[in-house]
């Protein structure tokens, strides 16, 4: 019986997760973490905010100090952003930037737009008085700790570090990550019918166009990728390519071959793992039925189809989401419910996997179920999931895209 698409995933999981307890963890400095995943749960070494301070341009008060019906206080020294300030007062109000510190004793800020006149006093002056409306203790601070309290968590481990991660773990005052190393991966090409891009197309041949596929979705998902040019059809010189990179402790954590896995007679991948601890099955999918999973010399090995389509399928149906949980980067692709703008069917028994153009929330197909179909593929900006037992839809049900 075909495997389904869940199990295939959890196997190819269960291959990496012992891999990747292998290659341990890392420090980086944090721009260089960009894209990695954190090794451990981090806490806060500090509490941001680390002090109260103003969320607006205005004047800082005792709330008591002002009545209900608003009041006029005497104006003291301005608080600039990073000085810190004097204690409060009865009965003052002092000029605060948004972002400075408050004085001790103050327990509010009246925006400065509030105040009569709406403008703070020129530098130097003597006696100068504003007027300004009752308002509430509490009234546009940030509170010590309001957005993360010292020791707490921050981020957890596994978290892709982007952007907004790294600008945390910059402003808790951190200026570099333990992160779980990547993976290198031997990636490797096989068929006499495919040349390399760039060399002269004879009669019966095919430009390769796998190796740049899958090396681009690779390096995408954070991978560091090892080409070693294109294996014919020969078992015995495939396997020397293999042993060259995976003997005497291994240069790579991963090898992913792309063709020759189906049952057809030249399936070059099938005949030279036979006797190796790799297993090639039947997984309930289209396109990218054909897998090969196991190990060789020591190193997980995963076989792909050789069909552009399916390989592209199969990383990301596989090897991507993998990844995502045994390493946390990449991101797991978004997944969206969208409407299919016209009918399709599938076949029985098998999870579809469809190109689409996903817009305001419609998809529509591009191109059609085959599995060679590359410009129908660079079009789409989405994988459209057809469960397994489905096998018909009309134009208007919802399906799961997942966006490219």
């Amino acid at each position: 019986m075909p495997r389904s698409v869940a199990a295939h995933r959890g196997a190819v999981v269960e291959l990496l997760a012992r891999q990747a307890a292998r290659k341990g963890t890392e420090e980086l400095p944090l721009l260089d973490a960009l894209g990695r995943a954190l090794a451990a749960d981090l806490r806060a070494p500090v509490s941001l905010p680390p002090f109260a301070n103003s969320q607006m341009d205005g004047f800082a008060v005792f709330a008591a100090d002002i009545p209900d019906g608003g009041a006029e206080l005497r104006v003291g020294a301005p608080v600039p952003a990073g000085a810190g300030p004097a204690a409060l007062k009865r009965g003052f109000a002092v000029p605060i930037m948004t972002g400075a510190m408050l004085p001790r004793g103050a327990d509010a800020v009246v925006p400065i737009e509030r105040a009569v006149p709406s403008v703070f006093p020129a530098a130097g002056a003597v006696d100068a008085l504003v007027r300004l409306p009752a308002t509430a203790p509490g009234t546009f601070i940030r509170d010590a700790g309001s957005d993360i309290a010292e020791g707490a968590l921050a981020l957890a481990a596994g978290t892709s570090l982007g952007p907004a991660q790294l600008g945390l773990l910059a402003a808790l005052g951190l200026t570099s990550v333990e992160v779980r190393r990547p993976l290198r991966v031997l990636l490797v090409t096989t068929g006499d019918e495919v040349v390399e891009p760039g060399n002269p197309l004879v009669t019966g041949k095919i430009y390769d166009s796998n190796g740049t596929l899958l090396e681009a979705s690779m390096r995408q998902a954070g991978l560091e990728v090892v080409r070693n040019g294109i294996s014919d059809d020969d078992p015995a010189g495939l396997l020397d390519v293999l042993r060259k990179h995976t003997d005497n402790g291994s240069a790579v954590d991963l090898v992913v071959t792309t063709g020759g896995v189906s049952k057809g007679a030249y399936e070059v991948v099938r005949q030279a793992m036979a006797g190796e601890d790799v297993e090639f099955v039947p997984v309930a999918m289209q396109p990218g039925g054909p897998q090969g999973i196991g190990t060789f010399n020591d190193v997980p090995f995963l076989g792909f189809p050789g069909n552009p389509v399916s390989c592209l399928v199969s990383f990301e149906m596989f090897l991507r989401p993998a990844l995502s949980e045994v390493l946390g980067a990449p991101r797991p692709r978004q997944m969206l419910p969208a409407r299919l703008a016209e009918p399709l069917t599938s076949p029985k028994g098998k999870h579809q996997v469809r190109r689409g153009i996903i817009e305001n929330g419609v998809v529509r197909l591009e191109g059609g179920a085959g599995s060679h179909l590359v410009h129908a593929l660079a079009r789409s900006n989405a994988l459209i999931q057809v469960p397994v037992d489905v096998t018909e839809l009309q134009a208007g049900d919802e399906v799961e895209v997942w966006v490219l």
